[in-house]
């Protein structure tokens, strides 16, 4: 065996001081390759350790790059999730407003045919306006609470305001309140409507966000170079985090 050799297999002493030898001899290497590193030594070092503490840096800023991305597109995902369940429960608004719409007209209908036959002849005495008086009171008061009218519609009709008229013949009451019922139902199933639609447009930006996130986190842990899109990408992290946010 070759006596270098088994110096080194007894003794590892020389084997450390060689590669500590060669490793020190690194940069005069580099700098006897390069003419430009033959007139600017110190130069040439700086860049050196700043070459291999950017590497360092930069594996670092991808790592933790990488690791924002795919905390955002969790987020984004549940956000996602949470505009859904609300998109759902205003489709479901919308089914509920539609069908008290048709109801209303539906008794609207009754109350026109059951008028045509014009109002039974009474004695109009106090006591039959007072009869008349609580009979609207009553009525509108239920059907406030059943959400067929709003709740101004019972302080309207104590005061006598806005068409609420007392002295009229129960039969034409009911016209009078089924014709505001109507109105009204209309009104919530149109704004019912269009909070669907505006809820509907923020699930889908909300869904398309977070499949988008979802790819650049793939993209980030899968791809080297993910810092080269640092600045884009992290104005869309941005962006998403205040898109998937939902009201409360």
């Amino acid at each position: 065996m070759n006596t270098v050799a088994e110096l080194m297999l007894a003794d590892p002493k020389p084997m450390a001081i060689w590669a500590m030898l060669i490793l020190l001899t690194f940069p005069a290497l580099l700098m006897l390759g390069s003419p430009e590193a033959m007139r600017r030594p110190g130069r040439m070092m700086r860049d050196l350790v700043a070459a291999l503490l950017g590497d360092e840096l930069e594996r670092d800023e991808q790592d933790h790059f990488a690791s924002e991305v795919r905390v955002a597109a969790e987020r984004a995902a549940a956000g996602a999730q949470r505009w859904r369940e609300l998109w759902e429960q205003s489709e479901t608004a919308v089914a509920d407003a539609y069908q008290a719409w048709l109801d209303a007209d539906a008794r609207l209908r009754a109350a026109t045919s059951a008028a045509a036959w014009g109002t039974p002849w009474s004695v109009r005495t106090c006591e039959e306006y007072a009869a008349r008086e609580r009979f609207l009171h009553r009525t509108v008061s239920s059907a406030a609470a059943r959400g067929d009218l709003p709740p101004t519609a019972v302080a309207d009709a104590l005061a006598g305001r806005n068409g609420w008229d007392a002295r009229l013949h129960p039969v034409d009451q009911e016209l009078v309140i089924a014709r505001a019922s109507v109105a009204w139902l209309r009104q919530r199933y149109e704004a019912a409507r269009l909070t669907e639609q505006r809820t509907w447009h923020d699930a889908e930006l909300s869904r398309r966000t977070a499949a988008s996130l979802a790819d650049e986190a793939r993209t980030a842990a899968a791809s080297p170079s993910v810092t080269a899109r640092g600045p884009r990408a992290r104005a869309a992290i941005v962006a998403a985090r205040r898109r998937a946010a939902v009201p409360a």
